[in-house]
């Protein structure tokens, strides 16, 4: 199996069981290795009393984007600790895309970044992830 095709097998296994993400309106649009982009359509019941983007929404999507590129080795991975900053508002009827990359992967942690930009390509917020792998896979390989 190649590493792109263990990502994709990964992502579907988590996916398959992520209430949250696709409860929030959360789509995979692609994963790797170590790599994982989702999107998200900034609705109505997403936005604060500001008319924006709620923060915690954006943080969930920069989240799941950091689970499935920490995840992509079919190695049960949870986050460690992460940090959000928030650079720009996002509006409803905006397309947030979360890209996450891995950073660093030394033995059980690892560091990932995560950059959640607009349709048009304007950062909205920067997320750092730290990871650490615990026992037990994904999917029987």
């Amino acid at each position: 199996m190649t590493p792109k095709e263990r990502a994709e097998k990964s992502a579907n296994a988590m996916w398959s069981d992520d209430r949250a993400s696709a409860w929030l309106g959360m789509s995979i649009v692609k994963v790797d290795e170590g790599t994982a982009t989702l999107q998200l359509t900034v609705q109505e019941h997403h936005t604060n009393g500001l008319g924006n983007c709620h923060g915690g929404i954006t943080f969930a999507l920069a989240d799941s984007a950091f689970a499935f590129a920490c995840n992509s080795r079919n190695q049960a991975t949870v986050a460690q600790h992460n940090s959000i900053t928030y650079i720009a508002p996002a509006k409803a009827g905006e397309t947030l895309t979360a890209n996450a990359r891995e950073v660093s992967l030394t033995g059980r942690s690892g560091i990932y970044d995560v950059t959640v930009t607009n349709q048009d390509g304007t950062t909205i917020a920067v997320f750092r992830g730290g990871s650490r792998s615990v026992r037990g896979t994904l999917f029987d390989e």
